[in-house]
């Protein structure tokens, strides 16, 4: 059987999420958004059509590579191969579409990049050593790659944090028992 192959422009729909197989095999994704454009002649502008919604699977060096390299909302292409997951769920017939990415870049006619060299990556020019602290052998997540993560980390639990803060100060204010005056009361 022969495998469908597409190219699909859209835009990062969610924050790329990163994981590794049991055999310890890198594996990101994300969810692609892709927006029809069409001229409409008797309004004559532009308008936006149906939104198709993708599941993009990226494995081994382009799944490390996309953790530093995308984020939500980014305009993107995505290159691979198509699959269509069917399945029944009581008696509603479910679809799924996703593309196992071959290659990814962003969208340069929407905006610049900056190109970097990913540690130990065959192909590079001579003199090139990628990320500063990178190895030339290339380790299974680059450093960079794993600041990256920390920070994201470290950014997700400080909104946490404030999040809850917020939710404290509106609950004092409101008159409603928290923090020490909720275990006062137990």
């Amino acid at each position: 059987m022969s495998e469908t192959h597409v190219t699909v422009v859209g835009n990062v729909a969610t924050e790329v999420s990163y994981g590794e197989t049991g055999g310890g095999v890198p594996m990101a994704n994300f969810r692609l958004g892709c927006t029809e454009r069409r001229y409409d002649r008797q309004r004559e502008c532009w308008v936006d059509g149906e939104t198709q919604w993708l599941t993009v699977t990226a494995w081994r060096a382009l799944a490390v590579n996309l953790i530093g390299s995308l984020a939500k909302g980014d305009p993107v292409l995505v290159s691979g191969r198509l699959r269509v997951r069917e399945w029944v769920d009581g008696e509603v017939k479910r679809t799924k579409v996703e593309i196992d990415a071959r290659s990814v870049g962003h969208d340069l006619t929407r905006g610049t990049s900056a190109f970097r060299w990913a540690a130990g990556v065959r192909g590079q020019p001579p003199g090139t050593a990628g990320p500063a602290g990178a190895q030339a052998g290339g380790e299974l997540v680059p450093g960079w790659i794993a600041d990256a993560l920390e920070a994201r980390k470290a950014s997700a639990v400080a909104s946490a944090q404030a999040a809850a803060a917020a939710g404290e100060r509106s609950r004092v204010a409101e008159g409603e028992p928290g923090g020490d005056e909720q275990a006062a009361l137990i």
